[in-house]
């Protein structure tokens, strides 16, 4: 059945009509039964072993949207569970990325960590009841011993223990008595179930690690699958949307619920998303990072939440973004592009117009007086009349781009050229009278003169020229350093299975090129890092967190069109 209702858009706007997607109409079944009292409350729990990347995104977006739409409550919750791997500075970074999409947890900050003695104390209740028991198996022995699809596992020696051996071993593995790795605690299931996470799964390992919260007291740490059924019980979360793979482990999930008798949420799974150009596992992002294959996980390459932001996407993008591509049933892979044009698209519509000279080429206008600076008005975006209009220099002296001037052009070159008449953007008409080349024959000059009746870039005698080229003033220019970032990968998907390299192989050896002495427009020396620009011509771009006063640092954003300019 489809179901067609009037819904927000991305930024809360009243939208079009537009068919529900599948876990909203599971939702709108669920209120119209009065499942879960008529509410909604999601949540996001992330693993705090990394940053979050634009995958993460999605699920952010899909939930906050869900809880907000219903009226309901949406959860931020640290799945907490290997001291190993997860670190405070994740913490942090992942509080960062949630708040900057927009996704409100209000007071709701949780960690499963919070939840370690309920949890223990539910094993416990389990092992009583005899669904659970401690084995003395390795990792290796359990996974050697699980069987196949057609051979059922094989128990394990301590299948048959007595409740009072397993409560009195689990005990003694919370007080620290045995080393990692030498006992577990499993739930006693089905060794022949034809889904392999029903067949005895690991509940409790033992890790003797500092937990970045609680410090020493544990050295038994729950599993996944044991602890985030409880956690969203012990929250009262309603939906528990996460992504595809966990669909086989639902049944497990249901399993622990019902054996404990407490508030059973609902487990619905969606597709995870793929993109094109990139990798999405965070093992492998983690790899990059301590690899110094890229800067760290805000490098504006990475598909972290983080180096988009530091590459001058927007919140509002990637919302946009998320729900273009919407939510489905089945995995599939996205064209990178789709999320580009996302930001395109915001960017042309919000970003400050400025202009700026990636390989500056000087022009001299012969004919215009040395000491003269002509402030001229130039529009800030064309988009929102509203933003109004800036001053901008013009002198004697400019720089154009170097590929905007040809000693010898083909006919349909409508930039410079000795002899032909070109408009400056925002100021003259030029006509090129010729250059200056150095000892080598390159052109290093280049020399024109101006028509002084078509300030503003009209001719008040009607005459057309074909070609605009933007320029910045040499005396009131700025030096800025420009990073033009492209695609981390030159293969569509770098971590394809039937690959013969490994992944990183196909790094992009392209992927940055930083031009060191661009030259850009006099209020561009102290950028706001907030704001966002579209260089003239060129792309878009934002400030990069290592300026400094009076130095500049702008990342490229996105190019103008789905063609990359080098």
């Amino acid at each position: 059945m489809t179901v067609t209702q009037q819904l927000p858009d991305s930024n809360g706007n009243s939208g079009d009509a537009r068919s529900l997607h599948f876990i909203e109409q599971i939702i709108e079944e669920d209120n119209r039964t009065g499942r879960f009292g008529r509410k909604v409350h999601t949540r996001f729990p992330p693993e705090p072993n990394g940053y979050l990347h634009i995958g993460h995104a999605k699920s952010i977006c899909l939930n906050s949207a869900m809880a907000k739409e219903y009226g309901g409550q949406f959860n931020l919750r640290f799945d907490d569970t290997n001291p190993t791997k997860e670190e405070t500075e994740y913490v942090e970074s992942i509080k960062e990325d949630v708040r900057w999409l927009g996704a409100d947890w209000e007071d709701r900050l949780f960690f499963a960590s919070n939840y370690f003695q309920q949890m223990y104390d539910w094993a416990v209740d389990l092992i009583k009841k005899g669904k659970a028991y401690v084995c003395d198996l390795s990792g290796d022995e359990i996974r050697a011993t699980r069987g196949t699809p057609s051979v059922p596992g094989t128990p394990s020696p301590g299948r048959n223990r007595t409740v009072e051996e397993n409560l009195d071993l689990f005990e003694r593995m919370k007080n620290g008595e045995f080393p990692d790795g030498s006992k577990t605690l499993r739930a006693k299931i089905d060794m022949a179930s034809p889904n392999f996470n029903m067949r005895d799964p690991v509940m409790y390992r033992i890790v003797h690690a500092s937990h970045h919260r609680t410090g020493e007291q544990w050295c038994i740490y729950p599993m996944y699958d044991w602890a985030h059924g409880l956690e969203d019980s012990i929250e009262g979360i309603t939906h528990s949307i996460c992504t595809l793979e966990f669909e086989h482990h639902r049944p497990l999930y249901d399993w622990f619920l019902d054996q404990l008798g407490v508030y059973h949420p609902q487990q619905i799974e969606f597709a995870r998303l793929n993109l094109t150009y990139t990798v999405m596992s965070k093992r492998k992002l983690l790899e990059l990072v301590k690899g110094n294959y890229v800067t760290g996980w805000d490098d504006p390459r990475m598909p972290t939440i983080s180096g988009l932001r530091r590459r001058g996407y927007t919140p509002g993008s990637i919302r946009e973004f998320c729900r273009k591509i919407g939510v489905a049933k089945f995995n599939s892979t996205i064209d990178v592009t789709v999320l580009e044009n996302s930001i395109r698209e915001d960017l042309n519509h919000n970003a400050q117009r400025r202009m700026a000279v990636l390989r500056p080429l000087k022009v001299v206008i012969d004919n215009y007086p040395e000491d003269q600076t002509d402030w001229l008005d130039a529009i800030n975006n064309p988009e929102k009349e509203e933003d109004g209009t800036r001053k901008v220099p013009f002198t004697r002296e400019f720089y154009i781009e170097a590929s905007d001037f040809l000693e010898d052009a083909p006919k349909k070159y409508f930039r410079l050229s000795p002899g032909r008449e070109v408009r400056l953007r925002y100021a003259y008409y030029v006509t090129c009278t010729g250059c200056v080349k150095d000892a080598d024959g390159n052109v290093v000059e280049v020399h024109c003169t101006y028509d002084p009746e078509t300030r503003g870039g009209s001719s008040p005698d009607g005459r057309k020229v074909q070609g605009t080229i933007h320029w910045v003033s040499a005396t009131h220019g700025v030096t800025a350093e420009v990073r033009l970032y492209d695609r981390l990968f030159n293969v569509e998907n770098p971590d394809d299975p039937q690959n013969p390299l490994d992944y990183k192989e196909y790094l992009n050896p392209n992927s940055l090129e930083i031009i060191a002495n661009a030259k850009v427009e006099p209020d561009l020396a102290n950028p706001s890092g907030a704001t966002r620009y579209q260089f003239e011509r060129i792309g878009y771009f934002c400030p990069d967190p290592d300026s400094s006063q009076g130095h500049p640092v702008f990342n490229r954003t996105v190019s103008l069109r789905d063609a990359r300019i080098r």
